[in-house]
């Protein structure tokens, strides 16, 4: 696999697909095209570009030096950090000018939130002072890739926040929060010798743990209250969400937790696409 490709690291873009396509689907017969690729370009341009900057920011500190999980292209040397560096540059800004048009297009004060975005995306390990470093990863996750992407996603199409975009926004915070737990508990004895305090680190495995089945019923319990009967389509997903959770409940570490991480990812789409159908068969 091409090394870019690798660094860019796939199997995390539907944690930036999840939120557009719920927005899109709630904004129903008031959804725009043009927005919402927009929003789509802004989301994959974020998150390719918090990949690159995690892997330039770990490889320089070093914490990536005996990292179990995916490709590093900074620590392995397969790319200089400069390269990578600029890599993430490169994505925040494709994601600055997609934004610069949604905000001419809406409100100038998504300059604003697009600014506090790149600066989030960049200082989850970049930075002298790393929130990732400091147990705040999640949430600043469920914030800018759940919060925000959604109802972000939603406004620029329909130009009014609700209600029930919160409602939706929710669960794609939660099931991002819990792609990132899991992926801290497996590098949490890691993460502890290099003095990477993630959540994971400060409050211990077990606590992490039970967090993720927090995150999970929460990211399926949330959206009921938007009151039709078509939300509990998302529960078709349950099953799936049962398994994973199982096995992060279970005791698996280090490598074992790789399968289950992607099984994580893979729930988010399940359950975004099921909530997606849901929200318009509401329309209906």
């Amino acid at each position: 696999m091409n090394i870019w490709i690798a660094g860019a690291r796939p199997r995390t873009l539907p944690a930036a697909i999840a939120p557009v396509l719920v927005a899109t689907a709630l904004a129903g017969s008031n959804s725009k095209v043009i927005p919402a690729l927009l929003a789509l370009s802004v989301s994959l341009s974020l998150q390719i570009g918090v990949n690159y900057a995690n892997d330039y920011s770990d490889g320089i500190r070093g914490t990536d030096d005996d990292r179990i999980g995916p490709l590093r292209i900074t620590a392995s040397g397969l790319a200089s950090p400069r390269a990578v560096r600029n890599a993430a540059f490169i994505s925040f800004a494709i994601a600055a000018v997609a934004g610069l048009l949604l905000a001419a297009m809406t409100t100038w004060l998504l300059i604003a939130v697009g600014a506090l975005a790149i600066a989030a995306a960049w200082g989850y390990t970049g930075g002298t002072n790393p929130y990732g470093y400091l147990g705040l990863g999640e949430l600043f996750v469920f914030i800018f890739f759940g919060l925000v992407a959604t109802m972000g996603s939603y406004y620029v199409q329909v130009e009014e926040l609700t209600l029930d975009s919160l409602l939706i926004a929710v669960p794609m915070g939660a099931l991002s929060c819990s792609i990132l737990v899991v992926n801290n508990i497996r590098d949490r004895a890691l993460d502890a010798v290099a003095g990477k305090k993630t959540l994971a680190v400060r409050a211990g495995d077990k606590p992490a743990r039970f967090g993720f089945l927090f995150l999970i019923v929460l990211a399926f319990f949330t959206p009921l209250a938007l009151g039709s009967p078509w939300i509990l389509l998302t529960f078709l997903a349950a099953p799936y969400a049962a398994i994973v959770a199982r096995g992060v409940l279970g005791g698996a570490s280090g490598r074992d937790l790789i399968p289950l991480l992607t099984k994580t990812g893979k729930l988010q789409l399940q359950y975004s696409l099921l909530l997606a159908i849901a929200l318009e068969l509401s329309h209906g």
